[in-house]
């Protein structure tokens, strides 16, 4: 199992009465330091006020961020936890991810899923469909993603569904990575989310299941990959850790378990802010120092 590191962005509040400057500088040391220590992946949330409650406080933006991350660091693996599809039509975000994918190396999985924050969605003028819409709009849009991200250098995508279309659609450059793209898709729900992983992801990521919920979880992933004639060791299985779960707070024998758990269940990596990493370098070092404790592969 792998450890992902999310940066500080502000939107848990880490970063509340900081400059833009100073703030902007601190997530970049963390980045950096999160290759340092041998993380796998470094992520970013896809979200444009804070949590709870919206505050007047700084949320930077995802995609911009993860650019700059990408030019400023040489090894991790760069994401997000995960995009909320409806802020961007699909075409455009395979195009942004395709980008990414060459400024960084070949370095970005793109993270995806239906998007849940309301207050987001109604600030920024794109309403708030109840939750069958936004999850049959992510079909689509997984639909056009993985045309536009199809290897091939004369590949035209072309797709016509209620929620999203593209015709003829040109995506040049391709992603650079020679197996393809890694698609991500974020999410707890067995009857559409996890089945719309298992035809169109490489990747599940279950938020914030604790080890029990993940071990019960298990068989009905499999399952979803089984409908369609998948083998379901071919859908990997990772864990948003929240930053408020209790076990992840607390440093030593108590966090080091708590990460053995998922370890032996299977899972391939573990994706998670410390929110003391904005004011802290020994944060992540202590995370570091359990999480090879428990067993995780670190660079």
């Amino acid at each position: 199992m792998k450890l992902g590191v999310i940066t500080p962005q502000g939107w848990t509040g880490e970063l509340d009465g900081w400059e833009p400057e100073r703030a902007w500088a601190r997530t970049i040391a963390v980045a950096q330091q999160a290759e340092r220590i041998g993380a796998e992946s470094v992520w970013l949330f896809d979200h444009f006020h804070t949590v709870p409650r919206p505050t007047d406080e700084i949320t930077f933006e995802s995609f911009t961020s993860l650019a700059a991350l990408a030019a400023l660091t040489q090894r991790v693996r760069l994401g997000h936890i995960v995009i909320c599809n409806g802020f961007r039509n699909p075409a455009l975000t395979a195009k942004m991810a395709s980008t990414l994918d060459t400024i960084s190396g070949g370095r970005f999985e793109l993270g995806i899923g239906a998007g849940w924050k309301r207050d987001e969605w109604l600030a920024y003028g794109y309403g708030f469909p109840e939750t069958k819409q936004r999850l049959a709009m992510l079909h689509d849009a997984l639909e056009v993603i993985s045309r536009m991200l199809e290897p091939g250098a004369s590949t035209h995508a072309t797709y016509e569904g209620e929620h999203a279309s593209v015709r003829d659609a040109r995506n040049v450059p391709k992603p650079i990575q020679p197996t393809g793209m890694p698609i991500m898709v974020g999410g707890n729900g067995p009857n559409v989310t996890w089945r719309l992983a298992a035809r169109y992801a490489d990747e599940l990521n279950l938020d914030g299941l604790s080890p029990d919920e993940v071990r019960e979880a298990l068989p009905t992933i499999r399952a979803r990959c089984e409908e369609i004639d998948r083998d379901p060791d071919s859908l990997a299985v990772s864990v948003h850790l929240w930053w408020g779960m209790p076990d992840m707070q607390e440093r030593g024998s108590v966090r080091q378990a708590f990460l053995a758990d998922y370890v032996e269940l299977g899972v391939s990596r573990v994706i998670g802010l410390v929110r003391e990493s904005a004011t802290s370098d020994e944060a992540l070092d202590a995370l570091a120092e359990d999480a090879r404790a428990a067993g995780l592969e670190l660079e």
